[in-house]
């Protein structure tokens, strides 16, 4: 198992990887590609931060998570800046 090291905040991290991409996550991969250990408390972290995040459970019974190009107000301004 090999981990990324994240030189960013978890949550500016996830926001640069998902956001307006298409791509999905779940806790699983989080873990298992960035460390990422509680990825449902980051999502929820981003969530309080007005952005839109997308759930679906996948084939393998997991919640996926994704964010939307477009926080709450319709900006696509970063929320979690360096």
């Amino acid at each position: 198992m090999s981990f990324t090291k994240l030189t960013t905040s978890q949550t500016q991290f996830l926001e640069s990887f998902l956001r307006g991409t298409g791509r999905e996550l779940t806790s699983v991969q989080a873990k298992a590609q960035f460390g990422i250990q509680n990825l449902r408390a980051r999502m929820t972290d981003i969530r309080q931060a007005n952005l839109v995040v997308k759930t679906r459970v996948n084939y393998a019974g997991r919640t996926a998570y994704s964010i939307t190009a477009r926080d709450t107000n319709g900006s696509r301004a970063r929320v979690f800046s360096d």
